[in-house]
């Protein structure tokens, strides 16, 4: 199944993408622009024949929720009035400090790393709900809209 992952952001989102085989998850693309969000999304949908969206949920370190975990639930309501396809949501904690790890080596200015940070912490965010997935064997590993 192909997947788009969402790293959402008040001033950035992130998308990345996975093979139909759910190995790689590469990162696609930052969208800096608040209110292209949705119909980029869309577009990307149907560009690149996705069959599922997953959303990363930012919980706090300590498992609770903070206003920018609403705020992801409240897009991700928003995202599913707007799409046909399956939409998850899925634990995303750490996903920005593992990117800027990964981004750390290489040779980018800090307005270079900040472009591609939201896009690579949504391949990290879609790894591991791929990987989390093939963990449990059937059914998705997710957080509902509730």
């Amino acid at each position: 199944m192909r997947y788009l992952a969402i790293d959402f952001g008040f001033k950035r989102t992130g998308l990345a993408l996975c093979d139909k085989s759910e190995q790689f998850s590469s990162p696609l693309m930052v969208i800096d622009k608040p209110g292209d969000v949705i119909p980029k999304i869309k577009q990307v949908i149907k560009k690149e024949d996705v069959e599922a969206v997953v959303v990363g949920l930012p919980f706090n370190m300590d498992g609770t929720e903070g206003p920018q975990a609403k705020a992801t639930r409240t897009f991700a309501a928003s995202l599913a009035k707007e799409i046909t396809i399956p939409l998850e949501m899925f634990d995303e904690r750490l996903s920005s400090f593992e990117a800027e790890e990964k981004l750390i080596p290489g040779d980018f200015t800090r307005k270079q790393t900040k472009k591609r940070l939201d896009a690579v912490a949504a391949a990290n965010i879609l790894a591991a709900f791929l990987e989390h997935k093939r963990d449990q064997g059937t059914g998705l590993p997710t957080q509902g809209l509730e």
